[in-house]
């Protein structure tokens, strides 16, 4: 979802925003599923290029990056845990029988044998080192033009992990794009130097202080996950769009059952971090510029979505695209303000020309035209994953 929303809001800024290239910034600093983001742009990646591998996987594109790799069930960790279970169900059994403890303390004997996670991402590694790896790019952060810090949260200590940064740059970037995505529950921790690393976010939202201290004199923020507000009215614009009714509303969380609710509070919980983050950078850095660019927590747009469809993908990029272009608009006098102190121009001609899309926009259909056009999506779907290498399949 956080890649998604940050590429469509990239391709909406690249081609506004007039002095900025967006492969040629001097610091990078990405978290979670933005570090795949930030390492992408450091090695040269455009917006665009971005777009064509990982929201239309098009078959024109060299760069493609499938969601489905992240589906792949964690069956390394399922048997590294199942191999501790014989032991441990007859340690709980002696807890329950001869030591005539609590069934709640004998069953806590048998947590070891949960695996910490659902799905492997040693996937994202293999393709990120194979797209880092080809000619122009580099899997190494000594070896980029520009600083790059991906930030991972130390299991253990839980301080942050700073990759790329002076002692955390021998780290191929793959494999550090790998462990700040590692959210808990769903990835298993990623070792490395004999550390376990998860998702960054965990420590804090942003980590923008890393780039911060050089000196920055603008700073560009996208958070791609803020909590719905379900008690305030459907954005103007999410209404026009002729959308469902289910899907332009959600009048209780609680009616999404455990993944809504689980959602909500992990947003929630690193949303009002990234608030009182941004409040102390202002304090700290009154020197820098700092813009934040989000989704606006009226739209369930960027809450309903199911970013495993090909076509969901398409249509959230959209989404994000148009949304970022509608923010720089509204927002025209303050930015362009801002922006000139630093040589950059927001292009009126482009803002606001009604014509323009991410991706190519999908005419209105009939109910009849509506079910042959999901079932040419499913089979488009049903097509890219037979085709998929035997190997990842």
């Amino acid at each position: 979802m956080g890649a998604i929303y940050e590429i469509g809001a990239l391709c909406a800024l690249e081609e506004s925003l007039e002095g900025l290239d967006f492969n040629a910034l001097d610091h990078y600093v990405g978290v979670s599923a933005g570090s795949f983001i930030a390492a992408a742009l450091a090695n040269g990646l455009t917006p665009r290029e971005l777009c064509a591998g990982f929201i239309e996987n098009s078959d024109e594109s060299t760069e493609v990056f499938d969601p489905s790799w992240l589906l792949n069930p964690a069956w390394g960790e399922f048997a590294r845990r199942g191999i501790m279970l014989p032991g441990l169900v007859l340690s709980a059994a002696w807890r329950l029988l001869v030591e005539r403890r609590s069934l709640i303390s004998a069953l806590e004997r048998l947590g070891p044998a949960l695996p910490t996670g659902a799905f492997a991402s040693d996937e994202v590694d293999q393709r990120l080192t194979q797209l880092f790896t080809r000619e122009g790019r580099t899997n190494d952060f000594r070896r980029l033009r520009s600083r790059l810090t991906l930030v991972a949260t130390n299991l253990d200590s839980g301080e942050a992990a700073p990759f790329g940064e002076p002692g955390w740059d021998h780290v191929p970037i793959s494999r550090a794009v790998q462990a700040s995505a590692a959210l808990p529950g769903l990835f298993p921790p990623v070792e490395i130097d004999a550390h376990y690393y998860v998702d960054g976010a965990l420590k804090k939202t942003m980590h923008a202080s890393v780039a911060l201290e050089q000196g920055l004199d603008l700073l560009l923020c996208l958070n791609p996950l803020v909590p719905f507000d379900a008690t305030l009215p459907v954005l103007p614009e999410v209404m026009k769009a002729g959308l469902p009714s289910e899907r332009r509303r959600i009048p209780r969380i609680v009616d999404g059952g455990l993944p809504s609710v689980l959602s909500q509070t992990f947003r929630t919980m690193i949303h009002s971090r990234m608030a009182l983050g941004m409040k102390h950078y202002e304090q700290i850095y009154p020197a820098t510029d700092i813009v934040l660019l989000e989704p606006d927590q009226r739209d369930p747009e960027m809450y309903l979505a199911n970013t495993f469809s090909y076509s969901e993908r398409r249509h959230l990029a959209e989404h994000a695209y148009q949304q970022t272009r509608h923010y720089l608009r509204t927002r025209r006098s303050i930015l362009s303000e801002i922006f000139a102190r630093h040589a950059i121009a927001l292009r009126a001609d482009v803002l606001d020309d009604p014509h323009r899309h991410l991706v190519a926009p999908v005419r209105a259909k009939t109910r009849i035209g509506q079910a042959v056009g999901t079932l040419q999506e499913s089979l488009e779907d049903l097509r890219r994953f037979v085709a998929r290498p035997r190997a990842a399949v």
